[in-house]
C-alpha cells in the first residue's frame, strides 16, 4: 500500500505508555447510559459490558468495569518510553489509513446531501479507558459508539499477522476501515435501529442482526478500498488479498473451529468467513454504498 506519502489525520490521540485515568463519579453515568453497551473489537468481535468479565474468541477477558461503579480501580500512571521507529511507523500508518477513509466518507456524505462527522482514532497499550468502560488490549480494535471513538493497540497487528496468518498493510488498512465502518453506521442511524431491533427477541435472532451489521461494515471497508485504489491508486498488486486473507481469518466458524473444534451457525454473530469474505469483496469492486445493504439481501 503506497501510504507514506499520505495525509496524516488531526483525529489520533496517542495514548501509549499512559494507563487509562477516570473518575468513578464521571464514568460510572456514563457506563449506566450505554449498558448493555456492544464494543465492537478486533474487527468485528463483539463485547457486552455486563460486569467485569466478558467472553471474546471462546477465552474470559476481563473489563476493567466493576471499579468504575465502585469508586476505585484507577492505575497509577505508568512513566512514559520511548517509542521505537517500528511503534511509530505503525502510529504514522494508522494515521493515513485513517485520514483516507476521512476523506472517502467525507466525500460520499457530501454527495448525498449530509456532511460526515470523524472519529477520533485512541491509541493505546495495555488497557484504555472509554465511555464503554475500560477494556484490556486482548479486547482488540474496536469502537465505542458512546464517545464515538475507535481504539487501537497497535500490538494487534503482530496477533493479526501471526496468530491469524494474516500479515500485510492492506490487512491492517482493512481493521482500521471495519471499525470506522461501524461509525459510519451510528453516524446513519443503523446501529440504533439494529439495536432497537433485538429488544425482547431470541438470542439467534439478536445474533443473525449482528451478522448483517458486521457483514455491512465489512462492506464499508470494503467500499473505503474501493476509493483508495481507484481515485487515489494506493494500493499495490496484492493487497486486495491481504484484506481477504484477514477477512478470512476472523470469521466466526473458522475462530469457533479454532477454538472448541466445532462449529455452531446459530451462534455466529459476525458472519462466516465466505461471508466476510463476499461482503468486503462487494464493497470494494461494488464502490456503491446502496450496495452495501446487508439488512435487505435476501442471501448473505
Amino acid at each position: 500500500m503506497r501510504w507514506k506519502d499520505g495525509r496524516r489525520s488531526d483525529n489520533v490521540e496517542d495514548r501509549r505508555g499512559q494507563s487509562p485515568a477516570y473518575s468513578a463519579a464521571g464514568a460510572a453515568p456514563l457506563i449506566l447510559r450505554f449498558l448493555p453497551a456492544m464494543i465492537r473489537s478486533k474487527t468485528g468481535r463483539v463485547i457486552l459490558i455486563v460486569g467485569v468479565l466478558a467472553i471474546f474468541g471462546g477465552r474470559m477477558v476481563g473489563i476493567d468495569v466493576l471499579g468504575l461503579f465502585l469508586g476505585g480501580g484507577a492505575s497509577m500512571p505508568q512513566p512514559s518510553r520511548e517509542l521505537s521507529a517500528k511503534e511509530q511507523e505503525l502510529a504514522d500508518f494508522v494515521s493515513v489509513v485513517l485520514a483516507d477513509t476521512e476523506d472517502t466518507w467525507n466525500e460520499i456524505f457530501r454527495q448525498a446531501g449530509s456532511q460526515y462527522r470523524e472519529p477520533t482514532l485512541v491509541l493505546f497499550t495495555g488497557r484504555v479507558n472509554s465511555a464503554c468502560g475500560t477494556a484490556s488490549s486482548a479486547v482488540g480494535p474496536f469502537y465505542c459508539p458512546g464517545d464515538q471513538q475507535l481504539y487501537i493497540d497497535l500490538s494487534f497487528f503482530s496477533d493479526l499477522k501471526t496468530r491469524h496468518g494474516a500479515p500485510g498493510d492492506f490487512a491492517q488498512a482493512y481493521v482500521v476501515a471495519h471499525e470506522v465502518g461501524h461509525h459510519v453506521q451510528t453516524l446513519l442511524g443503523i446501529s440504533q435501529k439494529v439495536q432497537a431491533a433485538g429488544r425482547g427477541k431470541s438470542k439467534a435472532e439478536v445474533n443473525a442482526l449482528s451478522v448483517r451489521q458486521e457483514l455491512q461494515a465489512d462492506c464499508f471497508a470494503g467500499l473505503w478500498g474501493h476509493a483508495a485504489n481507484v481515485d487515489r491508486q494506493l494500493l499495490d498488486p496484492g493487497d486486495l488479498e491481504e484484506a481477504l486473507r484477514a477477512a478470512t481469518a476472523i470469521g466466526d466458524d473458522r475462530l469457533q473451529r479454532e477454538a472448541t473444534g466445532q462449529v455452531v451457525p446459530d451462534s455466529f454473530t459476525h458472519g462466516s468467513s465466505a461471508q466476510r469474505v463476499r461482503w468486503f469483496r462487494k464493497g470494494f469492486e461494488g464502490g456503491d454504498l446502496a450496495g452495501c445493504d446487508t439488512f435487505a439481501a435476501n442471501q448473505l
